[in-house]
């Protein structure tokens, strides 16, 4: 980049306004493109008169080798040209800086598949946090009791975590019966993408009562912490995980649309085992993956380095229900993985 400075001065070579410094010397436009082109093209010049040549603005088309003795002697090297090939990737490079700090603005498309996740979302997700108060929360889930009292036997609390676990996959599952895409595949596919995302889909979800100052969970009235969830045998491994990713995604400060979109990214997962229509689910992920991508470029004024970061964290928790709870304790994850595939049945 040409500083005032250097706009002011004249070219080393010619005497023309200088634009800046170019292979190691302050040059014009002109002497810096004639540099370039002579020396990759190996030409044998030779001046036809003593080599004494006036190299001026007026006159530097008039002798090549003297105009290119004094690029030299103005200290223009050689080595400083960069080959085709580099100087093209870095004018790509460049090209996608300037395009990615540029507002993206959705086509038609796009606006609709936003709407409609958005609708789903508000009439089957966007409330259920609110609703937990009415699964028999034992009482130190209250906010109001201040300070925390000593945690309760563990079965109320299992009871209570079970029950909006069951709820919470219940509106997942009304959720993706709103989604065309999702109706559109046949019952096997749907069944073997609801196994794999609803996990993950209540997480991203979850992710929106994280309070990141008291890494509790905020549920209406109702306040979660990782004690209560390790009190009733959950591992310490999967807790770790959890906590990991849900400060991660609450740093990106998303907006409702990007937690609609991720969830829709973790539905249509095409890897997901049992899948029969791979390419067609592959197809539906790619046009979340787009849409959203296209939705933060579209926003302003929002943390740097989102973009990366949510696609870092896409595919959030691959949760398996054999990871949640401790080895020693009896078989509730057989009991968890019946109760999903009940829901399925009676909801698809």
């Amino acid at each position: 980049m040409a500083s005032k400075e250097d706009g002011l001065r004249s070219c080393a070579v010619c005497g023309d306004r200088a634009t800046g410094y170019h292979f190691h010397a302050l040059t014009c436009e002109g002497c810096k493109g004639f540099f370039r082109r002579t020396v990759k093209k190996g030409m044998g010049l030779t001046c036809p008169f003593e080599q004494c040549c006036e190299v001026s603005k007026n006159q530097r088309r008039h002798c090549p080798a003297c105009r290119l003795q004094k690029c030299f002697d103005a200290g223009m090297r050689k080595d400083m040209i960069l080959s085709a090939e580099v100087l093209a990737q870095r004018r790509a490079k460049q090209a996608q800086k300037r395009a990615e700090q540029e507002p993206v603005q959705l086509n038609q498309k796009q606006k609709a598949l936003v709407q409609l996740l958005l609708g789903a979302h508000a009439r089957h997700v966007g409330t259920i946090f609110d609703q937990f108060v009415q699964f028999r929360p034992p009482a130190h889930l209250f906010t109001r009791h201040q300070p925390t009292p000593p945690l309760p036997p563990a079965l109320p609390l299992l009871i209570h975590l079970a029950d909006i676990s069951t709820f919470m996959v219940q509106q997942v599952i009304k959720f993706t019966k709103d989604l065309p895409h999702f109706r559109s595949l046949p019952m096997e596919d749907q069944i073997s993408l609801l196994k794999g995302a609803a996990p993950e889909i209540c997480h991203i979800e979850l992710n929106t009562t994280f309070c990141p100052h008291s890494h509790t969970f905020l549920c209406g009235p109702l306040r979660y912490t990782l004690q209560d969830i390790a009190h009733v045998g959950f591992q310490e491994q999967f807790l770790a995980a959890m906590f990991r990713f849900h400060v991660t995604l609450r740093r990106l400060q998303l907006q409702e649309p990007e937690y609609a979109l991720m969830a829709a990214l973790a539905l249509f997962s095409p890897d997901r085992p049992g899948v029969t229509q791979r390419e067609l689910i592959d197809q539906m992920q790619e046009e979340m993956a787009l849409t959203l991508q296209s939705y933060i470029r579209g926003q302003q004024a929002r943390p740097k380095g989102r973009l990366h970061r949510m696609q870092s964290s896409e595919n959030p928790l691959l949760l398996s229900t054999h990871t949640l709870w401790r080895p020693e304790e009896s078989n509730p994850d057989r009991l968890l993985s019946q109760c999903i595939l009940g829901l399925l049945a009676g909801f698809l």
